[in-house]
């Protein structure tokens, strides 16, 4: 099981994706120190002004070496379930509850299980709520899963999908069934959040317990072409963001609470206190290292880089001033102050 969750949690797929301008921000003094970004280096036969701000005003920075860090050894990719196939896998999560089944969500709004065996060869429906999952649009879909982490005695999940009429993401908890512990109950929805989506694209997506037993969900800044609604720097949005939220006393109708420690609680200026960190583009998928606990983050870029992100308390990481560690809108000044730059970017060649 380790190995299976090594192989999932260290998969971090891109998606095409678009964004603009921003707004203004509260701003959130950071806790802890982080490593040094470590930057790709420009090509030689690319001047700074070509990949950055006009004129060159803002330089490409100089690629700083991970020190101690061995070569990758070679390594091979094994098909984990050789006879076993799935249309649009999105997601897969296991509970702690010592059955050892892996759960699949697929992008139209199916959730499968099938035992962790490598002979295995079918998979049961889990839970079907393709009449609620709008995915018409490539980002669009059933897009998150994760299990309570205390799943072997409440029974709960949390998916993350896209509905349509309006366009939103919606974040529920869904229930085993009474009358089987192999499926969840359909009718058991209870919705902990809706936030209205205006393009179809930049749906984000992920939703994962931390080892502090908060709730963390990753959204996007809502598409169309340049973050035309401007919030990649606005906190009073819920788009861009990674949230963190208490889901462990939540009531019948969904309501959620707040953790006292999350960044902006108090602040006031409008800024929305679910929120854990912004200045995101398309947080597509997160991870929790087993060890240290720190969260890290692919966040898809603009054309021409990518990023991988460790997330802290309350950083603002530059979307749509920056594109990875590049200037990606002249007119903001791009200057780095305040925001936080990835840990390693990556190009499109």
């Amino acid at each position: 099981m380790a190995a299976m969750e090594s192989v999932w949690a260290g998969i971090f797929a891109a998606l095409v994706a678009i964004a603009c301008t921003g707004a203004p921000v509260a701003q959130v003094p950071p806790t802890t120190d982080l490593p040094s970004p470590i930057a790709t280096p420009v090509p030689a036969s690319t001047s700074p002004s070509d990949t950055d701000s006009p004129g060159g005003a803002f330089p490409s920075p100089t690629a700083i070496p991970a020190p101690g860090v061995a070569p990758l050894a070679p390594m091979d990719v094994e098909r984990a379930f050789p006879n076993l196939s799935f249309r649009e896998m999105l997601a897969m999560a296991y509970p702690d509850d010592g059955t050892d089944r892996l759960f699949l969500a697929l992008k139209p709004g199916r959730i499968v299980v099938f035992p962790n065996d490598q002979s295995v060869d079918s998979a049961a429906t889990f839970l079907d709520i393709t009449g609620r999952v709008s995915d018409r649009g490539s980002e669009e879909g059933l897009l998150g899963l994760t299990f309570d982490p205390e799943y072997s005695r409440n029974g709960y999940l949390y998916v993350y999908y896209s509905a349509a009429q309006p366009r939103r993401v919606v974040v529920s908890r869904f229930s085993v069934s009474s009358d089987s512990a192999g499926a969840a109950d359909p009718s058991s929805e209870r919705v902990i959040l809706e936030i209205p989506q205006p393009f179809a694209n930049h749906n984000g997506g992920p939703v994962k317990f931390g080892p502090d037993g908060f709730l963390y969900i990753g959204l996007g800044d809502g598409g169309g072409g340049g973050d035309r609604g401007g919030n990649g720097q606005n906190t009073s949005t819920l788009l861009s963001t990674i949230l963190r939220i208490d889901v462990r006393s939540m009531d019948s109708q969904g309501a959620y609470t707040v953790p006292a420690d999350n960044p902006f609680v108090g602040l006031g200026g409008g800024a929305r206190e679910e929120i854990w960190a912004y200045g995101l583009r398309n947080p597509w998928r997160f991870t929790f290292d087993r060890e240290t606990g720190d969260l890290w983050l692919a966040d898809v870029g603009q054309n021409r880089f990518e990023e991988v992100d460790l997330i802290r308390r309350g950083l603002n990481y530059g979307w749509n001033v920056m594109e990875g560690t590049h200037c990606f809108a002249p007119s903001s000044g791009c200057g780095r102050t305040g925001l936080q730059l990835p840990i390693i970017e990556y190009g499109h060649g």
